[in-house]
């Protein structure tokens, strides 16, 4: 009973401290060393590589870094970021990478053509599912020059996994809850928009690893035709749900008063065989079709496009 007793008097030790002990948990000013040194390497080569793969200049510039707990560090990018859960083999099994929503939308922008001067800061919102493509190819390139910066042994490529809205849920925490880690954070800006970038990366890792300058290559310094290739290819999986509207005949206010169930509401068209339905994506009008029937389905027909091609691009990216 005696041991018993003593053992519940035992105090758990504080979890900072059994970190510090153990690893897990570096001083600030080794801490702050680690995140300026990848901050400096990021504004060095990011802007550089970004350009010479799409041909959009944008220029990155180190903000600073945040030790704590990292579910915490997670919560603490909100709504205005895009997050993906990332492994690099031989270095962290689990950090993640975040981009600002304001860069993606103003960089779909650009890249559908628009003049840098002409796109202003988006208003926030959660980024669509083209969007969220486009982020995950922003990520790799972002945690390209990071695998190039701390040398993982045996060249592996980073993990990255598809990008959520920061509404999201990490797959990563219950694996990171107990783990400190540094929230590094970095601003980028594309014409007048300014947004983030942004990493969650374990200080266990961080703190034994060593930070050097990505070495250029063949394969970082890809032509602009490949990347567009592959927001192409991303943008054409991309699954978009359309909407068809039909007009009904215009009825007095007393007449929809009082209509029950089995009530009929014809067409607005006269022509029972060229009833006009107007087709859209997400808000906004895009074909005229006739309304029809094959076999034991409804459809639609297209007539004639409401938008031009890029007009309906713009639409569906957003």
């Amino acid at each position: 009973m005696m041991a018993n007793a003593a053992q519940s008097n035992v105090t758990p030790m504080d979890p900072a401290l059994l970190a510090k002990l153990t690893g897990g948990l570096g001083d600030g000013k080794k801490l702050a060393k680690i995140g300026a040194e990848i901050g400096q390497i990021y504004s060095n080569f990011l802007p550089d590589i970004f350009h010479s793969e799409t041909g959009i200049a944008i220029g990155v510039d180190y903000l600073g870094c945040e030790s704590g707990l990292m579910t915490d560090l997670v919560q603490k990018l909100g709504k205005d970021f895009a997050v993906a859960d990332c492994s690099l083999r031989n270095w962290a099994p689990n950090f993640l990478l975040a981009t600002g929503t304001a860069f993606i939308m103003a960089l779909m922008e650009r890249m559908l053509g628009a003049a840098p001067d002409t796109i202003m800061e988006p208003e926030v919102r959660a980024l669509s599912h083209i969007e969220l493509d486009l982020a995950s190819l922003v990520m790799g390139r972002i945690g390209e020059v990071l695998r190039s910066s701390v040398n993982a042994p045996g060249g592996f490529e980073p993990t990255i996994d598809p990008p959520f809205n920061g509404n999201g849920k990490t797959i990563f925490e219950e694996a990171i809850s107990a783990q400190f880690g540094l929230l590094i954070r970095l601003k980028v800006e594309i014409g007048k928009v300014a947004s983030e970038f942004a990493m969650v990366i374990p200080q266990r890792t961080l703190l034994k690893t060593a930070i050097v300058a990505p070495k250029p290559s063949a394969q970082a310094l890809k032509k602009q035709e490949e990347w567009m290739e592959m927001i192409s290819e991303q943008v054409k999986r991309s699954q978009v749900t359309l909407e068809a509207k039909i007009r009904l005949q215009s009825l007095t206010l007393r007449t929809i008063s009082r209509l029950v169930a089995g009530d009929v509401i014809p067409f607005r068209d006269i022509r029972q065989d060229d009833i006009c339905v107007e087709v859209s994506a997400n808000g906004a009008n895009m074909y005229n079709c006739e309304f029809g029937r094959a076999g034991d389905k409804y459809t639609v027909r297209v007539k004639n496009n409401v938008s031009t091609d890029d007009e309906i691009l713009r639409h569906l990216m957003g």
